[in-house]
């Protein structure tokens, strides 16, 4: 049984339309001035209020835009009860939220067909409400199992740790470190354009693969074999027009070198120590994200790793970050602030994350938030 909400100084008026609504089968509260309609409003959650809009103290149209500032009361059918029959204040209604009008003297018959109407929309948006809050829930489970998929942070014998804040939507970045032997430590990070389960799947499958090493005929020491062979396979025209772009390197820890290939991904990090100083150097090779063209190349390069160095790996949405003046907070702004915390020995990452998220002008990342440290001693 629907509730509708009568709020209305008239006794008269109100009896009238106690009775009208009550014989339709609807369960009717009356309410005397705006105060205590709002009251009502807000203990009930009716479906449909009828409010007067001429009354002392508060009006029709304030009363109408505090119900419809209420996220409690997002799916309320508000309809003003009013003899002003001109453009100008129709409009003026409207423009406060109010959904329908009901003209003075009351139709009865008009009253009924749309109070009909105005319930209808009211079932319709708690069915899209209900339906956006399981789907939520759902984008909620996969990014869940998305996180669990993702590795356990080591100290031994070199240091890896990662943050991962995913954003409101489920995402396509995805990232694995394992050692391929006892010498060679395999790290990657990619992000799959666009976001949702379209994103989250293959980013998910490429983790599967590399994991097992299912992908026959390929050296996973050669950080550009694997991107040849990620490409071969999972070229878009067959993936739903999904791409990814994508870092990959090996560490050796006996020679103490880092062998990395990227595609089109942003460039790794590496910090190291430089007398009293430190210097910063980007790694990033030549290639197109994978899955964009079939006979797309990918080239190695390698570099030599001094004690005390740190390698930082991430995706684009740690630093594409939208300003209130319009503008993004760019890849040199955060080298500087890894660069800045880079010595800091605890919480490292936290103090990065918070540092970005207070600068961030949404309550949510617009993307996901993937940052990997590895600490090589």
């Amino acid at each position: 049984m629907f509730q509708i909400l009568v709020i209305d100084d008239d006794t008269a008026v109100q009896e009238l339309l106690r009775r009208t609504l009550k014989k339709e089968g609807y369960e009717v509260t009356v309410a005397s001035n705006g105060e205590e309609g709002i009251a009502q409003a807000k203990h009930l959650c009716p479906a449909l209020i009828i409010c007067d809009w001429i009354m002392p103290r508060l009006t029709g149209i304030e009363v109408c835009r505090q119900v419809k500032a209420n996220p409690d009361l997002s799916t309320t059918q508000f309809f003003l009860l009013t003899s002003l029959g001109s453009v100008a204040d129709r409009v003026k209604g409207l423009d406060a939220g109010a959904d329908d009008f009901i003209s003075k003297p009351i139709e009865l018959n008009e009253l009924k067909a749309r109070v009909r109407a105005g319930l209808r929309l009211h079932q319709l948006s708690r069915d899209l409400q209900i339906a956006k809050e399981l789907l939520e829930a759902e984008l909620a489970e996969a990014a869940e199992y998305v996180r669990s998929l993702l590795p356990d942070s080591f100290t031994e014998p070199v240091s890896v740790e990662a943050k991962f804040i995913p954003s409101r939507q489920l995402g396509g970045d995805c990232f694995d470190y394992f050692w391929l032997d006892a010498d060679s430590l395999a790290i990657y990070l990619l992000d799959v354009a666009g976001h949702g389960l379209r994103a989250a799947l293959p980013s998910v499958a490429v983790l599967n693969l590399l994991r097992s090493r299912a992908i026959p005929n390929i050296n996973y020491h050669q950080p550009s074999d694997v991107l040849r062979s990620l490409n071969t396979t999972f070229q878009m025209s067959y993936q739903n027009d999904k791409y990814f772009t994508m870092w990959y390197g090996v560490y050796n820890r006996s020679k103490h070198q880092l062998v990395y290939a990227s595609a089109g991904h942003p460039p790794a990090l590496l910090i190291s120590p430089d007398g009293g100083t430190t210097k910063t150097k980007r790694l990033k090779t030549p290639g197109m994200p994978v899955g964009m063209f079939p006979d797309a190349e990918y080239l190695d390069n390698s570099c030599d790793i001094e004690a005390a160095s740190t390698l930082y790996i991430f995706s684009d949405g740690v630093y594409e970050i939208h300003q209130p003046d319009g503008s993004i907070w760019g890849l040199d702004a955060f080298t500087d602030l890894l660069t800045a915390y880079n010595s800091q020995s605890s919480n490292q990452l936290d103090r990065v994350l918070k540092y970005v998220q207070d600068l961030n002008a949404k309550a949510a990342f617009d993307d996901d938030w993937s940052l990997l440290k590895v600490n090589f001693g």
